[in-house]
């Protein structure tokens, strides 16, 4: 491949990632929306939880887009990585590696690793379990708690019931800590591949690392909230 050929195919590969992040960036703004409700209405939460749970749209278009954009950012971010190190491998003969670049953005696949771990975790502990409920064992009444007559749903019984043991909930706030990071450099990294080069680089920049600390440290506190008060 012509050289001009290798660089178009090294943009595109930046550009399809930079696609994937925002709309997992956008994902998990909603799922923080959703998730910080728990703190102040178990009934809401049920009801916002069933909602996406049974919505034709979100369970059957939305859900699969969901997990094949995970997929790919996952391995379009390892594709990435194994080409820029080869690179780099050439370029810190000649320069001084860490002048050139923060740690975290030669790092990011150990952030990356750290948070597809989490994903793992969190799908054992709420979507499997969801997906054997409503389509393996087709009974919904799995999802209901006898004893809560009012709102009928356990959605909000099953999240408290994870925060409970210490070490799951130090597991997940120490892969928020692995996201804080990982996001601190691929906002930014995301827009500057989209070409954003203008007066508001500095703006979405403040934004970006507002979102990269704010978002995962929410997370944090509704781990931290429902361990001490279950």
């Amino acid at each position: 491949m012509s050289k001009q050929g290798l660089l178009s195919s090294s943009i595109a590969r930046k550009v399809s990632m930079a696609l994937s992040a925002f709309f997992l960036m956008f994902f998990l703004l909603q799922h923080f929306a959703i998730n910080i409700t728990s703190v102040f209405s178990g009934d809401t939460f049920n009801e916002l939880s069933q909602f996406m749970g049974t919505n034709f749209v979100i369970q059957y278009v939305m859900q699969p887009i969901l997990i094949l954009g995970v997929v790919f950012h996952f391995v379009m971010g390892f594709i990435l990585e194994i080409k820029n190190r080869g690179a780099r491998d050439v370029q810190y003969a000649k320069n001084n590696g860490s002048a050139n670049s923060s740690w975290m953005s030669r790092n990011m696949i150990y952030s990356g690793l750290a948070i597809l771990a989490f994903i793992v975790l969190h799908f054992i502990d709420f979507w499997i379990p969801e997906l054997n409920t409503k389509f393996v064992q087709g009974d919904m009444s799995g999802l209901i708690d006898p004893a809560n007559a009012e709102s009928g749903l356990r959605y909000f019984e099953e999240l408290q019931h994870k925060f409970v043991h210490p070490a799951r909930v130090g597991a997940y706030c120490l892969a928020f800590v692995f996201l804080a990071l990982h996001l601190m450099h691929g906002f930014n990294s995301a827009f500057q591949s989209m070409g954003a080069n203008n007066k508001y680089t500095k703006g979405l920049k403040n934004f970006g690392t507002a979102y990269a600390i704010l978002i995962p440290a929410g997370f944090i506190f509704i781990a931290l909230f429902h361990h001490f008060n279950h």
